[in-house]
């Protein structure tokens, strides 16, 4: 696990935005949340009751509040169906982690076995994101995502290569993504994927 100052940025993050939403409610509440918010994603199962026996000491009496995701919860149960995937409670709650991620963090990391539900997992909460853009709501915004295997293709190809001979830059796949992306005007939401294998070359 991370404990470097980009996680404790992570909860200045999460917090400030939690402030910024409820200014006027008890900030141990909002730093629990930020806390909570950030950390559990990233644990696996048998470290979240030390993570929570933690919390308790740091938080004696302190409850965190149930967020109110209804409006979030009633898209996926409807992009699930669209996608003839059943919305039990363990992967919709990974769905709700993973918006609470995007939300303090640029990148992240999406880890588990294959057929573990990563890529269902992205794709439901985009769809669920995009229904509710679409049926008026100003809080959540349309999402394009762009998928990729980085282990499909090399590293020039990826990122980009110099040609010695010729002494020309040739834009990779990736360079080639980021900048159509980058070059769309609207608020819309934009996921660059590397769908793969983790690779020590290719992270860095």
């Amino acid at each position: 696990y991370d404990y470097g100052m980009r996680a404790v940025k992570s909860v200045i993050t999460a917090a400030g935005n939690l402030k910024r939403d409820f200014p006027e409610d008890d900030e141990e509440v909002l730093l629990l949340r930020g806390l909570m918010d950030v950390n559990i994603p990233k644990f696996l199962a048998h470290d979240l009751p030390l993570f929570e026996g933690i919390i308790s000491d740091l938080f004696p009496g302190v409850k965190k509040p149930e967020v109110d995701y209804d409006q979030l919860m009633s898209a996926m149960h409807e992009a699930c169906a669209d996608m003839n995937i059943q919305p039990v409670k363990t992967f919709t709650d990974k769905v709700i982690q993973l918006y609470e991620m995007t939300v303090v963090r640029h990148g992240l990391m999406l880890v588990g076995p294959t057929g573990g539900g990563k890529s269902m997992c992205y794709r439901a909460l985009a769809m669920a994101m995009t229904k509710l853009n679409k049926a008026g709501s100003e809080f959540f915004q349309k999402t394009k995502y762009v998928c990729l295997n980085p282990k499909s293709i090399t590293m020039g190809q990826l990122y980009g290569d110099f040609d010695e001979a010729t002494h020309e830059w040739t834009d990779g796949v990736l360079a080639c993504y980021m900048r159509e992306l980058a070059e769309q005007p609207t608020p819309d939401k934009k996921w660059l994927l590397f769908d793969g294998p983790v690779d020590a070359i290719w992270i860095e």
